[in-house]
C-alpha cells in the first residue's frame, strides 16, 4: 500500500514561490554588483581623474569596496536572519541595493564612488540572504535542486551584467544607468515584500533543552570543512582571471581577437554552471551531497591538467565550459551539506560565514594566479591550482566517509 507524502512543515508551505521571487531577485541584484565592470574606468574619469594610474587606482578600490563590505557584514545578517526573519534580511538588502545604485548614479567626486560601493556592499547581501532561505525553507529531499535554480540565477546575473555594463551607457549614459539598475532592483524590493512568504518566528527565549539539542546537531567539523571548500571552489574558478588575457595571447594574434576569445573563456564557464546547477543539485538529493561534491572535485582537477597543455585557443574555451559544469553543482552541495549539519536556528549565521569565506576565495584566487603566473609562468598556474583541488577532494572524502 502506498504511503500517503509527508505533510511539509509550516516554514516549507511555499517554498517553491519563495524560490522563483529569490532567483529573480538575485539575478537583478547580481547584475546590478558586475553591471559596472566594463565602463567603471570611464566613470572614474567622468568624476574627473585624468591621469591613467589614478583611474586604475580609483577603478580597483571602488570594485573591491562592495565585496571587502560583503564579506565583512555576511555572518551579521546571516545571524540576524535567525533572530529577527531571513525575508525581512531581503527586504533590507533589495530596498538598501536600490537606494547604493540610485546614489551612485549621483556620484561627483570619485571617494563618493567608492563610499556608495561600499555602502551597497554593507546594505546589500541579496543573494546570500537568498541562499540562508531557500536552504533553510526547501525541503531537504529538494535542497540540492532548489540551490541549484538558485545558483544558476546568481551565476547568470554575473553573465548578463557585464554585457548590459557594455550596452547600456552609449544608449541612455553611465548615470542613467545606475538609475535604472536602481529601479529594477525596486521592483525586486516590491516582489519580496509582497509575494515573498515567511512564518512568523517566535519571540520567545531558547530553553536549556533546546540549546542543549542544537548544539548536539551541530557537526562543526563538516560546517568547517565546507567553508573552506566553498572558498576553495571560487579560488579555482578565478584563480586564471590575471593571467587568461596574456595565456590566450600565445596562441591568438590581434588584440580584437585575444579579447573577444578571454571573454568567451570566461563566459563559457558561467555557461557551464548555469546549465549543470538543477542537475547536480538534482542528483545530490538522490545519492548524497557529499558523494557529489567529492566526484565533482576530482572532475576539477582533473579538468585542470589539460588546460595547461593547450595547443589552440578553443580547446580552453571548451575545456572551461567543461569545468563550469564540474563546479556548477558544487557550491549547491555546499550550502546543502552545511544545512543538514546545523539546527534550523543557526542556518543564517553559519551560512553567513560561509559566504565571507567564498568571498575570500574571490580575492585569493586571482592574486594566487597573478603571483603564479608571474613567478613561474603560466601554464603553472593550472597545475597549483588542480593540486590544491585536488587535496580539498581528499580531504572531503575522508571526512564525510566519517559523517
Amino acid at each position: 500500500m502506498q504511503q500517503p507524502p509527508l505533510a511539509l512543515a509550516p516554514e516549507q508551505q511555499h517554498w517553491k514561490r519563495n524560490l522563483c521571487v529569490c532567483v529573480l531577485g538575485s539575478f537583478s541584484t547580481i547584475v546590478a554588483m558586475t553591471l559596472l565592470l566594463p565602463f567603471l574606468p570611464l566613470y572614474v574619469q567622468q568624476l574627473g581623474v585624468q591621469e591613467p594610474a589614478a583611474i586604475a587606482r580609483w577603478s580597483g578600490a571602488a570594485y573591491g569596496a562592495t565585496f571587502l563590505s560583503a564579506a565583512l557584514t555576511a555572518p551579521l545578517w546571516g545571524k540576524l536572519a535567525d533572530r529577527y526573519g531571513r525575508k525581512l534580511m531581503l527586504i533590507r538588502a533589495s530596498l538598501g541595493m536600490a537606494i547604493a545604485m540610485s546614489l551612485i548614479g549621483m556620484a561627483t567626486a570619485p571617494w563618493q564612488l567608492v563610499a556608495l560601493r561600499l555602502l551597497a556592499g554593507l546594505l546589500g547581501g541579496y543573494a546570500s540572504g537568498s541562499t540562508i532561505l531557500v536552504a533553510a525553507q526547501t525541503p531537504k529531499e529538494q535542497t540540492g535542486w532548489a540551490l541549484g535554480v538558485l545558483s544558476s540565477g546568481i551565476m547568470a546575473g554575473n553573465v548578463v551584467g557585464p554585457l548590459l555594463g557594455g550596452v547600456l551607457p552609449p544608449l541612455i549614459g553611465i548615470r542613467h544607468t545606475f538609475w535604472l539598475t536602481g529601479a529594477v532592483i525596486f521592483l525586486a524590493f516590491l516582489a519580496t515584500t509582497f509575494l515573498l512568504k515567511e512564518v512568523p518566528r517566535s519571540s520567545g527565549k531558547k530553553t536549556p533543552q533546546k540549546s542543549a539539542d542544537d548544539a548536539k546537531s551541530l557537526n562543526l567539523p563538516v560546517v568547517r570543512l565546507m567553508w573552506l571548500s566553498g572558498m576553495l571552489l571560487i579560488f579555482a574558478n578565478m584563480s586564471i582571471e590575471p593571467i587568461i588575457t596574456l595565456y590566450i595571447g600565445q596562441f591568438v594574434n590581434g588584440d580584437h581577437a585575444i579579447t573577444v576569445t578571454a571573454g568567451l573563456v570566461m563566459a563559457a564557464a558561467a555557461l557551464g554552471s548555469i546549465i549543470s546547477a538543477p542537475r547536480l543539485g538534482r542528483l545530490a538529493d538522490r545519492v548524497g551531497h557529499g558523494r557529489v561534491l567529492v566526484y565533482g572535485l576530482i572532475a576539477c582537477a582533473l579538468l585542470l591538467i589539460p588546460q595547461a597543455f593547450i595547443r589552440e585557443a578553443w580547446q580552453l574555451v571548451v575545456l572551461r565550459f567543461l569545468m563550469g559544469m564540474a563546479l556548477g553543482g558544487l557550491m549547491p552541495c555546499v550550502t546543502a551539506l552545511i544545512r543538514h549539519s546545523v539546527p534550523q536556528s543557526q542556518v543564517g549565521k553559519m551560512l553567513g560565514y560561509s559566504t565571507s569565506a567564498q568571498y575570500v576565495g574571490q580575492v585569493s584566487g586571482p592574486l594566487f594566479g597573478g603571483f603564479i603566473g608571474g613567478a613561474f609562468g603560466m601554464r603553472p598556474v593550472f597545475m597549483a591550482t588542480c593540486v590544491i583541488m585536488a587535496l580539498c577532494a581528499l580531504l572531503n572524502a575522508r571526512v564525510l566517509r566519517k559523517r
